[in-house]
This record gives structure tokens, sequence and C-alpha cells, in this order.
């Protein structure tokens, strides 16, 4: 009975999509198994789950399957796991003394949801305002990309942009908000195709109603070339 009562009351978090921490939740020994035999343990799992579903592996058309599977789970859409991988943003002196804000807007966000393991896609925008530092423009896109790749809620997901960004350029000054697709939402369950899903992390001055706004206008600019 206690089993069955856990068992629902994890299903009906992941549907409501509660977020436990703005750390991604991992083991102590995340990182002791190299990657190749994270690999081959996954293979093997993925293996058993096709085969209890019932399908013939031995079908040309899926029997590199749990490799692939395997190989796209490590190295690819939950790398941002791997600290290794972390992007290294070097910062410059802002020696121009551009005082106002730097945007980057629509920067494309493919993450997984960590409740069902079906993909997030959305766009994020980033904004900060210069302590004296700047980084470059394709560092704000890396930084996206890697924190999405890894099991997300997207609350965790925006918090964690802006503390790295905030970090990074030694300054509160920043912001983030994504407007994202969550197929658990779009393709199962309630099945509602139209729906998408916005978050936001404001911090320092941009918590102010007044750089919050200008903020807001920048991303609702239309810049399609």
């Amino acid at each position: 009975m206690k089993i069955e009562k856990d068992i629902q009351g994890h299903d009906a978090i992941g549907d409501d999509h509660i977020g436990t921490s703005s750390e991604t939740p991992l083991r102590k020994d995340a990182f002791e198994l190299s990657a190749s035999e994270k690999i081959d343990l996954i293979k093997d799992d993925v293996k058993h789950i096709l085969e209890t579903l019932g399908l013939d592996l031995t079908d040309d058309s899926l029997q590199g399957t749990p490799n692939r599977v395997a190989k796209m789970f490590v190295n690819e859409i939950f790398g941002g796991l791997d600290p290794n991988k972390k992007p290294s943003a070097s910062t410059f002196d802002n020696k121009y003394k551009y005082g106002e804000m730097l945007v980057e807007k629509n920067i494309t966000v493919y993450s997984t949801c960590e409740h069902h393991l079906l993909p997030i896609v959305g766009k994020a925008h980033i904004a900060y305002i210069s302590n004296g530092s700047v980084v470059g423009l394709s560092k704000m896109n890396r930084i996206v990309d890697y924190f999405a790749k890894r099991p997300q809620v997207q609350e965790r997901l925006t918090i964690q942009i802006v503390k790295e960004l905030q970090e990074v350029l030694n300054t509160e000054d920043v912001a983030c908000v994504i407007d994202a697709k969550h197929l658990c939402v779009n393709s199962r369950g309630i099945k509602d195709v139209a729906s998408s899903t916005v978050t936001s992390e404001f911090g320092g001055v941009f918590k102010t109603k007044e750089t919050k706004r200008e903020f807001l206008d920048y991303i609702s600019l239309d810049t399609t070339f």
C-alpha cells in the first residue's frame, strides 16, 4: 500500500512539474564511471526496456538502437551533466564603456523534462548590464546549451543560467526569460499542443520596474531578418 501511494505521489509531482532545487540533483558518485562505461551500462538497460515492450531487436532497424540511445544520452542530450563540458566563459574589459543593457534574444533551447524524459524546446532571452566586464556573445549561447543538456525543469534552467552569468560577469545585473514547449504536456497527458511555458529570473537592477520593463520591451521587438 505504501509503495503504491509513493508511486502515485511521484506521478502527481511529475504532472505538476515541481522542481526540488535550483541545483541539478546529482549523486556523489555521479562521475566515478567514465563516459564509455556509462554507455555500456545504459545500452543494456535500453535493450531491456525495448525487449520488455515486445520489440524484436534482431531486426535491422532496431538492433543498433540501444547503443545509439546510450551514446545520445551520455554524449549529447545529457552531456551538460559532465562538468568537463562546461564552457569556458572568458571575460574582457569593457573598454568601450558601454553602460546600457546588452540583450541577446532567441537563443535556442533544447532540453529534456526530468519527469518524463521528453523534449523541452523553446527560446531563451538574456540581458546583462556590465560591471566593467563583458563576455563574448556566443558564450551566452553556450551557457544556455550546457545547462539545457541535462534532465531539467524550466524554472531551474532559468535560475542556473542567471547564476552562471552573474558569477562570470561579477554582477547581479543579469536577467533571463525562457519561453518553451514541453512535449510532456503537448504530446501526452492533456495533449495541449498550443500551450507553452514562460519562466523568468531577474537579478540586481532588473528587479526594478523600469529596467524589467525595458528588457521585456526589447525581447518583444520584431527582429526577424
